[in-house]
C-alpha cells in the first residue's frame, strides 16, 4: 500500500515563472501533495489568466485569496514565484502564516525585507530554501573534490556560467550603458537582468562549496552585447564580478545570455578551484560525446511575448528541440531542487541553500550593480 503524502504544497503564482518547473517537481515526488495555486487577490488580469491557466494545466484548484489559501491546515510549504518586485511581501505573508517556504531566486530586492523575512522564520522555526543549482551533478562533483581535500586550502574560485538562449542582435556596440544604483526594475516580459538571475547561481555556488563564508566586498561591471530586448529594457545581458569572502578566499564569476547558436549545448559552465596543492577546472558538459550528422537543428520561432526563451511552456509551444551535438552520459546523480527541500523537512535539517545564503546572494548582486554604477570596490554588508 502507498504511503500517504506528508507534505501539502501550496504553490503561489502560476504561468510564466519557474512555478511550471517547481510545481512539476513537486507534483513528482510521493512526499508532497499539491493541494493548489495562489496568489494576492488584486493581482493583474495577465498574472490571473496566467495562474488559472498552470492550475488548469497541473490539474489542482486555483485558489484566489493567498491569506485564505493559507489558513488551510493541509498546507505546510510554499512554492514562491511570484515577480520580483513582490516575491518578499509574499513569502513574508506566507512565512507569517507558519509554511515552510521554497523560493524562487533571487529571494529579494531589498536587504531591511530580506532581515525581516529571515528573522520571521527563523521566530516561527520554519524551514526555507532557494532555489539554485547545488544539486546539479556538476555541483555535487565539485563539493566531493573540495570536501575530499584532494586540492588543499582553497585560495580562488572561478565560475563562467552563460545560457545559450535568445536571438542576438540589435545591441549596439559602440553606445554602451550605464548602469544604475539602484535597480530601477527587475521584472520584464522579454528580458532579465543576466546579473540577477544568472550569477545567482554561481555566488550560491561559491559559498556552499566553501562551507558558507560570507562575502566582503564586490567590484563588477555590466554591458549589454547580445540583445536587442535588453538594450531597450536599460538591462545588462552580461557581467562580471570580482569578490573577497571572509575567509580569505577570493572568487569571481562571469554571468550572461549569448543566444541560442553561440554553444553547442545549454551554454558554457565552468567552475576554476585554484588550491594550496592543486588546482581543477571542471566542465559542467563533460565528460561528452560529440555527435557529428547531417541532422539540423534550428532555434524555437521567436515567441513575442517570450522572446528569449524563459519559460517552459513557450518552450513547448514553440516546440522546442534539444541540440542533437552532445551526448552528456550522467556521472554523479543529481537530485531535484525540490527533492533536495523536502529530504531537509523529512529529516528536519536545514536546507544546503538557506534563507540566509539567499539574502547574501541578493546582498552580493545588489553591491555589484552600485560596484558597476559607480565604478568602486563596493564593501558588504550593505547599509540597511
Amino acid at each position: 500500500m502507498q504511503a500517504k503524502p506528508s507534505f501539502g504544497v501550496l504553490l503561489v503564482t502560476g504561468g510564466m515563472t519557474h512555478q511550471e518547473n517547481y510545481g512539476a517537481g513537486f507534483l513528482a515526488d510521493p512526499r508532497a501533495r499539491v493541494v493548489g495555486l495562489t496568489d494576492e487577490p488584486d493581482v493583474d488580469e495577465r498574472r490571473d489568466r496566467l495562474n488559472r491557466g498552470l492550475a488548469d494545466q497541473f490539474g489542482i484548484p486555483f485558489l484566489p485569496d493567498i491569506r485564505e489559501a493559507l489558513a488551510r491546515s493541509d498546507v505546510h510549504l510554499v512554492s514562491v514565484c511570484s515577480e520580483f518586485e513582490r516575491r518578499t511581501r509574499v513569502s513574508q505573508i506566507c512565512a507569517e502564516a507558519g509554511k515552510h517556504l521554497y523560493v524562487d531566486k533571487p529571494m529579494v530586492t531589498k536587504m531591511a525585507e530580506a532581515d525581516k523575512l529571515v528573522a520571521t522564520a527563523r521566530r516561527r522555526g520554519l524551514r526555507g530554501q532557494m532555489f539554485t543549482q547545488v544539486g546539479a551533478p556538476y555541483a555535487r562533483r565539485l563539493k566531493g573534490i573540495v570536501d575530499s581535500g584532494a586540492l588543499g586550502e582553497i585560495k580562488s574560485i572561478q565560475c563562467d556560467l552563460m545560457f545559450a538562449k535568445g536571438f542576438t542582435g540589435g545591441a549596439p556596440l559602440g553606445a554602451p550603458r550605464r548602469e544604475h544604483d539602484p535597480p530601477r526594475r527587475f521584472t520584464f516580459p522579454d528580458a532579465k537582468r543576466e546579473i540577477w538571475t544568472t550569477a545567482v547561481y554561481s555566488l550560491t555556488l561559491i559559498r556552499w562549496l566553501l562551507g558558507g563564508p560570507r562575502f566582503r566586498s564586490v567590484y563588477a561591471t555590466s554591458a549589454n552585447y547580445f540583445f536587442e530586448e535588453h538594450y531597450k529594457r536599460d538591462v545588462e545581458d552580461f557581467g562580471t564580478l570580482a569578490l573577497t569572502l571572509d575567509n580569505g578566499v577570493t572568487a569571481s564569476l562571469i554571468a550572461g545570455r549569448i543566444g541560442w547558436h553561440s554553444h553547442r549545448s545549454s551554454g558554457p559552465n565552468f567552475t576554476r578551484i585554484i588550491g594550496s596543492k592543486r588546482s581543477f577546472l571542471l566542465d559542467a558538459h563533460s565528460p561528452r560525446f560529440e555527435i557529428s550528422s547531417d541532422r539540423k537543428w534550428a532555434p524555437p520561432a521567436k515567441d513575442p511575448i517570450d522572446p528569449m526563451g524563459f519559460w517552459s511552456s513557450t518552450m513547448e509551444r514553440g516546440n522546442a528541440q534539444p541540440k542533437p551535438f552532445w551526448h552528456e552520459p550522467p556521472t554523479v546523480p543529481g537530485r531535484s531542487d525540490q527533492a533536495l527541500f523536502l529530504d531537509c523537512l523529512e529529516q528536519d535539517k536545514e536546507p544546503e541553500v538557506t534563507l540566509d545564503d539567499a539574502a547574501q546572494a541578493s546582498e552580493a548582486m545588489l553591491a555589484a550593480y552600485r560596484s558597476a554604477a559607480t565604478g568602486q570596490v563596493v564593501a558588504l554588508p550593505l547599509p540597511r
